[in-house]
């Protein structure tokens, strides 16, 4: 036998060392116990005085880092989050990645006269067909705004046509704290009961603080429901490098995570043991258009090396890719893509979202979903590695077949073969065969694969007494908005 082995069983990929990540977390405590955060909320800074942090005039909590270490030490290692179809399940813990769309794109490209234009509920529902359809998407968020309802209540709207398109695990935004509640008496309904929903979560809630350092009185408020009703809580900065954030990475990431930590700290002094999803979105602000650059380098490195630290604390990991600053679908949205969809995946994101972006996060496109899903379907490939054994040396093989041999008649063969990656939408084969097929780019095969998804897949239907109820909370919501 042989000893003293060490065997990769996946690839392997870091960017911070231990000692790095904690340096990073040590610099979020100072920045927490000097400067602190500013709280628009009352219960919020209660929560944070009780915890032991000094409350000024002007909301500023000033947090020792006792509290951060007494919050963390109650916080969930592992959530586990479960979609309509019960088959459909996330488990969130280290280095489990899943994939899944962004949500809220005000704009989508028109699949009929190709025009840029505001989403509707069917929109929605369809993304979420979308997604449903795809193997490689493991949760979804709604990708589009949904526009043609009421606009005080369009989260409900919103979440009944997730419900309607997917049996996956849903991440879902909200107005308010009402607007929360509302979707978690829905998200009860599907499950039968309170206590069934907190042992088998579908509604997760993504929530932001308001970078740099500030907690809004509706963010906290959102975060405080979530944790007492245990709803997953994804509580992430949006950082931009240079304009809300340190320009150098280790600062964006210093201060981003003091951001996440303090709304960890009030939601386990709400309800210890709550579960909350750390990481964020901490990118650059380009400089000459002062955007947040969705397909930047150091995006994808700095949200790598977040993923580092957030292991480090021994926490569930909210990521980013799929997504890209291009305006269409062209070469550059897919260079981006995939850049961004092999770095989250090597950094080990548990929830990596915004799969399907364009426009830096202003479109939704069911096309750049399906090229991006193809996309994942490579680099779960890659992150397989390379098995290396008897049986994968093949040495018996390789002197059986000799000098001069084939291998495609092998037993061996025949027993790996299935092995290799299979592609949907991207093609092998050669010049004649593509041309006789009609010549046919990358962008018109995925528009083809989504549109046999729009008039093919239906989704594991809601039993109509489900369905009306409902549709009845979101009625209640409307009436009392009108």
């Amino acid at each position: 036998m042989l000893v003293n082995q060490l065997t990769n069983a996946t690839t392997t990929f870091r960017v911070l060392t231990d000692d790095q990540c904690e340096l990073i977390y040590r610099a979020a405590l100072e920045i927490l116990a000097r400067t602190g955060v500013v709280v628009h909320h009352d219960e919020g800074l209660q929560l944070l005085e009780a915890a032991g942090a000094e409350i000024a005039d002007d909301n500023r909590a000033r947090i020792p880092a006792s509290a951060v270490e007494q919050a963390l030490a109650v916080t969930p290692s592992t959530i586990r989050i479960v979609g309509r179809d019960p088959q459909q399940v996330c488990r969130l813990e280290k280095d489990r990645i899943y994939f899944g769309t962004g949500s809220d794109c005000p704009f989508l490209y028109d699949r009929d006269t190709g025009q840029r234009r505001g989403w509707t509920y069917a929109d929605v529902r369809d993304a979420a067909r979308v997604a449903d359809a795809l193997d490689n998407i493991g949760f979804h968020m709604s990708l589009g705004l949904t526009q043609d309802v009421p606009q005080m209540t369009y989260d409900r709207h919103q979440f009944l046509a997730m419900l309607e398109g997917t049996g996956k695990p849903l991440v879902q935004t909200a107005v308010d704290r009402q607007g929360l509640a509302d979707q978690y008496e829905m998200a009860c309904v599907i499950r039968g009961s309170a206590e069934a929903f907190e042992l088998a979560p579908l509604l997760t809630l993504y929530a932001e603080p308001s970078s740099p350092l500030t907690h809004t009185n509706t963010a906290v408020a959102k975060v405080l429901f979530a944790a007492e009703k245990r709803i997953p809580c994804i509580y992430t900065p949006g950082s931009m490098a240079g304009a809300t954030a340190p320009i150098t990475a280790a600062g964006a990431l210093a201060c981003g995570l003091a951001e996440t930590l303090s709304g960890i700290v009030m939601a386990q002094e709400k309800a210890p043991g709550a579960p909350i999803i750390g990481a964020g979105v901490v990118s650059i602000m380009d400089m000459r258009d002062a955007i947040l650059a969705y397909g930047a380098p150091e995006l994808h490195l700095q949200m790598a090396a977040f993923s580092d630290v957030t292991k480090w604390l021994d926490l569930p990991i909210f990521s980013i890719a799929g997504c890209s600053d291009s305006k269409v679908l062209d070469q550059q949205a897919a260079i981006e893509s995939a850049l961004s969809l092999l770095f989250a995946a090597l950094s080990g994101g548990n929830l990596i979202h915004d799969v399907g972006y364009l426009e830096s996060g202003l479109v939704g496109s069911y096309e750049m979903l399906a090229l991006s899903e193809e996309v994942i379907g490579m680099v779960k490939q890659i992150l397989r590695g390379i098995r290396v054994d008897e049986e994968t040396l093949a040495v018996d093989v390789i002197c059986e077949v000799g000098p001069g041999g084939q291998y495609i008649a092998s037993d061996h063969t025949y027993k790996h073969f299935r092995s290799f990656w299979e592609p949907t939408t991207m093609i092998r084969h050669e010049f004649e065969r593509w041309v006789a097929e009609g010549s046919r780019t990358m962008g018109e095969r995925v528009k083809d694969r989504v549109t046999d998804i729009l008039q093919t897949h239906e989704p594991v239907p809601i039993p109509d007494a489900e369905m009306a109820e409902l549709k009845r909370i979101v009625a209640a919501a409307d009436a009392q908005h009108a």
